[in-house]
């Protein structure tokens, strides 16, 4: 214990002994830019500048785990797929090469292809730089999210239509998987993370008959190479914790819409460490202070046990998220004890319900789909449920009307907690809540919109 830093102590959680406190992980993907000035695409594609940014991060947050990039579109770039840029946020995928028809690429990425030469050099110039005292994390893009950027929506009717060329595609975004596994673990790398937003999108039947074996076997490629693994999820993956779990991961993080008191038990007993979940928007990026140490202090009091635990926040924090309320979740995580002293005249920020109107539903001449989101240009299962929802709207024409709300602005997250929803992203129809995590094909989601529609 005497000689514990950062990296020692996220290295005995992994491995399953004491620390003397719990590891602390921030996810500072495009938000490292920010500390220094550059815009998201700037410290995406720059060497010089996501060096500098990430310096700063650990130099701020003082972390005992650090990604060194958060993008999942360096894979899908790399296969073809059109990638669009945002100032503040993560590119999107823009074309998916595999919509349409049905072949199995066979490149598999090299140190020359796309950005990774300039991520592996950073890698190397990181590992140098804090790689004694911080673990390094190479994050790649899961299987399912990588065959979803190549296939597009289409990948949803694959599990019905045809299984066997899903599962073919599986193999072959595992394969990439464990390419890019061995390329960061080359760099230095300590840690995969295998993330996979994705994932909370399917049924634990579609889980266990087509993510289960290809994502065994990256974790077990990962393991075989004496690295550390964690399988990152977002969204209400809950339903497939247990199945995650089976894959044999070294740890499961998560976002705010999983409980972890209620998933903690499940992972205890596959003796797998549970990583997450300080809600991005409503404490990080909108919260104060004193709202992100209160968040972390009652799931630290919450939780049946404390063992097995790393705290981060839920995925890559907002660009813009204000530099003190990453500095007092350190706090709490540091020293819990006397964050309860600072919190004891805590009051929560109310959020005015009232300062939205909802539509009138009722009387609606035409259905109304309203697509709710963390935010559709940086979380891929967002980008997912509104593209099916767009991909009903363009076949519709006039027959209905369809918005985004994105939880990124106070005044949606007050439109959410009056409509009652729990989970994101999420489809409603007319004001119901039709769609929560599961991904509707594009015949479900019709077919739920023509149930609304006014007879003829």
């Amino acid at each position: 214990m005497n000689s514990e830093n950062g990296k020692t102590r996220l290295f005995r959680t992994l491995q399953h002994q004491p620390t003397s406190t719990i590891p602390w992980v921030p996810f500072a993907g495009v938000h490292a830019g920010k500390l220094k000035g550059y815009s998201a695409r700037e410290v995406l594609t720059e060497h010089d500048k996501l060096l500098d940014s990430l310096i700063e991060v650990n130099r701020l947050y003082d972390p005992d785990g650090q990604p060194v990039l958060f993008d999942l579109q360096v894979e899908a770039e790399i296969l073809g797929c059109q990638l669009a840029w945002a100032e503040d946020a993560p590119p999107s995928v823009a074309s998916h090469p595999l919509a349409g028809h049905k072949d199995i690429p066979v490149k598999l990425p090299t140190s020359e292809d796309g950005r990774i030469p300039m991520i592996l050099k950073v890698m190397k110039a990181m590992k140098a730089a804090v790689g004694d005292h911080t673990a390094l994390y190479g994050l790649i893009t899961g299987p399912f999210t990588l065959a979803s950027h190549l296939r597009g929506t289409d990948i949803f009717l694959d599990t019905m239509d045809d299984p066997e060329y899903l599962k073919r595609l599986m193999a072959y975004t595992s394969q990439v998987a464990q390419r890019m596994t061995d390329l960061y673990l080359g760099a230095g790398m300590d840690v995969i993370a295998v993330v996979d937003p994705v994932t909370s999108h399917v049924s634990p039947r579609t889980f266990s008959s087509f993510l289960a074996d290809p994502f065994s076997d990256v974790f077990e490629h990962i393991r075989v190479n004496e690295a550390f693994s964690s399988f990152f999820v977002c969204g209400d993956a809950t339903k497939n914790i247990e199945g995650m779990c089976q894959t044999k991961p070294d740890c499961v993080a998560v976002d705010e819409n999983i409980d972890m008191v209620a998933v903690k038990p499940i992972t205890d007993r596959y003796k797998i460490v549970l990583e997450g979940n300080i809600p991005l928007t409503t404490r990080m990026l909108l919260g104060t202070q004193q709202d992100n140490m209160k968040y972390i202090i009652d799931l630290l009091d919450t939780l049946p046990n404390q063992d097995n635990l790393i705290i981060s926040p839920g995925c890559d924090m907002p660009y813009d998220t204000p530099v003190e309320n990453v500095i007092a979740a350190v706090e709490a995580v540091r020293d819990p004890e006397n964050t309860r002293l600072i919190l004891a005249n805590y009051h929560a920020t109310e959020i005015d319900l009232d300062s939205v109107d909802l539509p009138d539903y009722v009387n609606r001449k035409i259905p109304l789909i309203e697509v709710f989101t963390l935010d559709s240009a940086t979380c891929a299962a967002c980008t997912y449920m509104l593209g099916a929802a767009e991909r009903a709207a363009q076949e519709m024409g006039n027959g209905i009307d369809m918005v985004e709300y994105k939880i990124t602005k106070p005044e949606n997250i007050a439109r959410m907690m009056k409509l009652g929803i729990k989970n994101l992203p999420c489809i409603l129809i007319n004001g119901d809540l039709r769609f929560s995590s599961l991904i509707p094909s594009h015949h479900e989601l019709i077919e739920a919109i023509q149930e609304y529609q006014a007879p003829s």
